[in-house]
């Protein structure tokens, strides 16, 4: 194949990494042979080349990826066992999310400048184990890290800090297709119970010592029918007083953010999502609680463990007596 068009069409079609790259084997012959299409695949879809959205180019190297390093061949190797690469679950801001069997995933890197995220997420990861082990009302907020490996990527030569996670891919759903799926807003009633689990997990973060510095829809995980909450992508976790290790472009804000962050960044992007889930249907009291947390100084903000209460009398006062609230997502979300 000569263009562009022809390169991606092919990378279209392909349903497998052995579509593109053939039958797996463990001899280099087959291994270079797989390099050199890879290569002559990547330079005709980059969209640096073809000036598009670089689908094709990132497919392409998940395929790669796949059968050079597990889906094809052997599984990664990790301190406490070897992890299959499965299929892709999902695709982060800087890494992507592979099942590796029913109860884990793996979450790689896209570059090697990643590396040094995913290592800082390990170390958050770490610290929030430790708290939940004395503090076991902690354990259901976080991510579990069940394994760690810095995986050599014979394609490359280049060194991944892969971290191994605990699956939470069985009814769990982000607040993202949460978002998706009611675009005029949530119940302000339903979006109480996920709003008062998160701020349990902004306390434990700050408790641990860590601010996650990236409180977004996408990395807000609840399981719709047990009513669990789940705080993920820890990459950019900082401690307190150091600018934040990265940035979203697509999140302004708070102002700290390259300076020096604190618990309380984490809790102004967590106000700033309530208000962005609830739109328009947000009651006045419901609105000035949150917007009370969008101080541009960190000391003007309360911290999340003070916000515990002060939530619940909120409710209390709009909704009386607590009640459980069944909650679905429409059909196809």
């Amino acid at each position: 194949m000569n263009t562009a068009r022809e390169a991606a069409d092919t990378i279209a079609a392909a349903d497998r990494p052995e579509d593109l790259f053939g039958s797996a084997a463990t001899d280099s012959a087959a291994r270079q042979a797989a390099r050199r299409r890879y290569h002559r695949l990547a330079a005709l879809v980059h969209p640096d080349r073809t000036g598009g959205s670089g689908t094709a180019f990132h497919r392409l190297n998940d395929f790669y990826r796949q059968w050079m390093s597990g889906s094809a061949g052997d599984p990664i190797a990790g301190y406490c066992g070897a992890h299959p690469i499965g299929p892709l679950h999902a695709r982060g801001s800087v890494a992507d999310l592979y099942r590796s069997g029913s109860d884990a995933v793996l979450k790689i890197p896209r570059t090697t400048a990643a590396n040094r995220l995913l290592a800082g997420e390990r170390n958050a990861l770490g610290d929030l184990s430790d708290l939940a082990a004395r503090e076991p009302w902690l354990r259901p907020y976080f991510p579990q890290l069940r394994d760690t490996v810095d995986h050599l990527d014979t394609g490359t030569g280049q060194t991944r800090t892969v971290n191994v996670l605990g699956a939470l891919t069985e009814g769990f759903v982000t607040l993202a297709q949460v978002r998706a799926a009611y675009p005029g807003g949530l119940d302000p009633r339903d979006y109480a119970w996920m709003h008062r689990r998160l701020l349990r997990c902004l306390a434990g973060a700050a408790l641990a010592g860590w601010v996650h510095t990236a409180v977004v829809p996408e990395n807000v995980l609840i399981h719709p029918r047990l009513h669990g909450v789940v705080l993920a992508g820890w990459s950019f976790a900082t401690r307190p007083g150091r600018p934040a290790a990265a940035t979203l472009r697509a999140a302004a804000g708070p102002p700290e953010l390259t300076v020096a962050v604190a618990p309380e960044t984490d809790v102004f992007q967590a106000h700033r999502l309530m208000l962005a889930m609830l739109g328009d249907r947000a009651p006045a009291p419901m609105r000035a609680f949150a917007t009370g947390c969008l101080q541009p100084e960190p000391r003007l903000r309360p911290a999340a463990a003070d916000l515990l209460d002060e939530f619940d009398d909120l409710l209390d006062r709009l909704y009386g007596q607590r009640r459980f609230r069944p909650f679905d997502l429409p059909k196809g979300q």
